[in-house]
């Protein structure tokens, strides 16, 4: 009877509460409004620093001040970086795409031509992922993570044994939905792993990376280091946008790819389309300036963020706490 009186008390405070899981609230989004101011002017407001005017066609991976700004934040040459639209989930699907009806470089056999593909898929992980796989028939195998928080490693190395095993699709920084980091350990073992597969490619989606709310944050080891040093440059597609720093669904996005993956990807991609939102790659790239920037936006996010948080965790504790 106490529940329900508290419930219709609620009730008749008429409150609007949009509980959409990771929407900004207007207070975040106003912290990017200079977005729509650094490009008006005069003509050479439109001209890139290589004198290339970004209103007409070309440049098909992305303007180079915003190559050379996803280069300094996934710590690869700009040469590997190819950027694209405003959505990273949709690279990451059409990357699947490719892989299911041209297949890898070098082995060319589509994954739609074999009788079963199957991923691993650490659990409980991020559903949009889950729903690419199914879409394309893709066979999911979870794999739960240890007391410690990270992955089971053991247990990954051991499905990549089975040549129908292509790959493995994570978020290795602030993982959705638990918040780990992949350790270092994980994060070479998974570059150094034995794959039956010759076409077996690891999905990282790194779009956490500079989302660190509170002190020094996690510190993820760069799997391109770990893959050079184990002499496996190709397995991993490494993905990553601003939705979450500037505006959702108006940001821009990327991948980085080993030299064999980006020469594919463009000419797969160049049949596909002339070239992306050069003008919204610019403007992005003007407003972030650098990694060090980025971060102090995310700062301002933070604390707009960090004490709403602070409320829930005190409620959760307060009423579920030793539960």
């Amino acid at each position: 009877k106490r529940a329900q009186i508290e419930f219709d008390c609620l009730c008749k405070l008429k409150l609007s509460l949009d509980l959409s899981r990771g929407k900004p609230i207007g207070e975040q989004l106003d912290l990017s409004n200079e977005l729509f101011t650094t490009l008006t002017g005069e003509h050479g407001d439109y001209v890139g620093e290589r004198g290339f005017d970004y209103r007409n066609y070309g440049l098909l991976d992305g303007i180079p001040e915003a190559k050379a700004l996803f280069a300094e934040l996934f710590e690869v040459p700009a040469e590997q970086i190819f950027v694209g639209g405003n959505s990273s989930l949709n690279m990451i699907y059409d990357a699947l795409t490719r892989l299911m009806l041209h297949g890898a470089p070098g082995v060319n056999e589509p994954w739609c031509r074999l009788d079963k593909v199957r991923f691993i898929c650490p659990a409980p992980g991020y559903d949009r992922h889950f729903g690419m796989l199914e879409s394309l028939g893709i066979e999911m195998i979870t794999v739960e993570y240890r007391a410690d928080g990270q992955p089971d490693i053991e247990r990954i190395e051991e499905l990549a044994k089975d040549p129908a095993v292509k790959g493995i699709i994570c978020v290795p920084k602030y993982s959705n939905p638990t918040g780990v980091t992949y350790s270092r350990e994980v994060v070479r073992r998974l570059a150094k792993m034995e794959c039956a597969a010759p076409d077996f490619r690891i999905i990282w989606d790194n779009a956490y990376c500079v989302h660190t709310f509170k002190g020094e944050g996690d510190r993820l080891l760069n799997i391109f280091d770990a893959l050079e040093e184990a002499g496996a440059a190709d397995l991993v597609y490494e993905f990553g946008s601003t939705a979450k720093v500037t505006f959702p669904s108006c940001g821009v996005a990327a991948m980085a790819l080993s030299p064999a993956n980006m020469a594919q990807a463009k000419k797969l991609i160049g049949v596909q389309t002339i070239s992306f939102d050069k003008l919204n790659q610019l403007r992005q790239a003007r407003y972030l300036q650098s990694t060090a920037h980025i971060h102090e936006i995310m700062q301002r996010h933070a604390d707009i963020i960090r004490p709403k948080f602070d409320i829930v965790f005190e409620a959760l504790e307060a009423e579920l706490g030793g539960l």
